[in-house]
């Protein structure tokens, strides 16, 4: 009869040391996999970040979102093998800007990953903004954005997005939802791209053409990524400044953003091109502003390729006094079928909005 001796406590020990690796290595996959979908950036808000009235610039703060964005999609895109590559910004859903963000307050950026698809991810972000001398903190901004990956070596092709562990099968199928209708609508809006038409020379006060803006930007290489092309966030800060221009010039009054609506990137922007981005006022509520921008491009040197939509977005402003509370808008006038048309898409927008905020409101309590 065979006898089985007890293992020694040497054996025993090595054996406890075997089973510590292991578990170490797991958590240290674990807190690998929570970094490489999670990114946060910080920074101290200047005066030159602000208005003249101390309020930072809603572009300052969608450009933050950007950077923290491409970050967290470019570390995770490379976590595998295969081409290197950056995360391109593509769209960004409906932005919120919950309260305003003043000088002298920390911004504090966090990007999660929450959903993938083989070529494309989603990125939720959150802006906290901190009172260093008091401690309180407060949630300014929410936002969605997709990004895609795409080569060092061929801007042109698009890598494939390693896949993410959802905390449940609901969410993964919530993530598919809003992946197939981003996609929907980034279509609809490339199919609804239209000219600019150049307001007239003597436009009444309070109508579109009064407070109509443009802005040239020469595109150098401190605004481009890697591949030499436009930075997202850089371009958005251009279309806030400009939607922030439009609403001074209807109001006359302090202007804060309040909401970006879908922003489409169509097309690139690369370096050397001269971008041209156009606001102008398409509804007008009680309280609020809704403002059309528009980013065109061309190229300096290739003059024959000719001048294209690169981007396009609706923002929302408000008029606030010395206070920081609302003011009444001023109404605008409208002339003209065309213009008639866009205040009643620009009305079904606010409505929708409008709705979709109570809804949330009333979940929450």
């Amino acid at each position: 009869m065979r006898c089985f001796r007890p293992r020694s406590s040497k054996a025993v020990d090595e054996v406890d040391k075997t089973k510590a690796v292991v578990e170490n290595h797991q958590a240290s996959q674990s807190r690998q996999v929570s970094r490489d979908v999670r990114a946060d950036v910080s920074r101290l808000m200047r005066p030159d970040d602000a208005n003249i009235v101390g309020n930072v610039h809603g572009g300052i703060i969608l450009k933050m979102i950007e950077e923290a964005g491409c970050i967290v999609g470019t570390r995770h895109c490379n976590t595998q093998n295969g081409d290197r590559c950056l995360a391109a910004l593509v769209r960004v859903e409906k932005t919120e800007f919950l309260c305003p963000v003043f000088i002298g307050e920390v911004a504090h950026v966090t990007a999660d990953i929450t959903y993938t698809s083989k070529h494309s991810l989603e990125v939720q972000v959150k802006v906290m903004a901190e009172n260093i001398l008091t401690g309180a903190k407060k949630l300014a901004n929410k936002a969605a954005l997709w990004y895609v990956p795409c080569s060092l070596k061929n801007v042109e092709k698009i890598t494939e997005v390693p896949p993410i562990k959802y905390a449940s099968e609901e969410k993964e199928e919530e993530g598919r939802k809003r992946y197939e209708a981003q996609k929907m609508e980034r279509l609809e809006t490339k199919a609804r791209i239209e000219e600019v038409v150049p307001p007239p020379p003597s436009p009444e006060q309070h109508t579109v053409g009064f407070s109509q803006s443009s802005l040239i930007h020469l595109v150098g290489p401190s605004d481009c990524t890697l591949h030499d092309y436009v930075h997202g966030g850089v371009t958005m800060k251009l279309m806030d400044e400009v939607a922030g221009i439009v609403a001074a010039r209807h109001c006359n009054t302090n202007i804060v953003t309040a909401s970006v609506d879908a922003i489409n990137f169509h097309r690139k922007i690369k370096k050397g091109c001269v971008v041209t981005v156009t606001g102008r006022l398409t509804f007008v509520s009680n309280k609020s502003m809704e403002i059309e921008v528009l980013v065109d491009a061309s190229s300096l040197v290739q003059e024959d390729k000719g001048k294209y939509r690169a981007v396009s977005a609706f923002f929302t402003f408000i008029s606030l006094d010395k206070e920081n509370k609302p003011l009444p808008v001023p109404p605008l006038k409208i002339d003209g079928e065309e213009e008639q048309r866009r205040f009643e898409e620009g009305k079904a927008r606010y409505l929708q909005s409008k709705a979709k905020r109570l809804a949330d409101k009333e979940r929450q309590q």
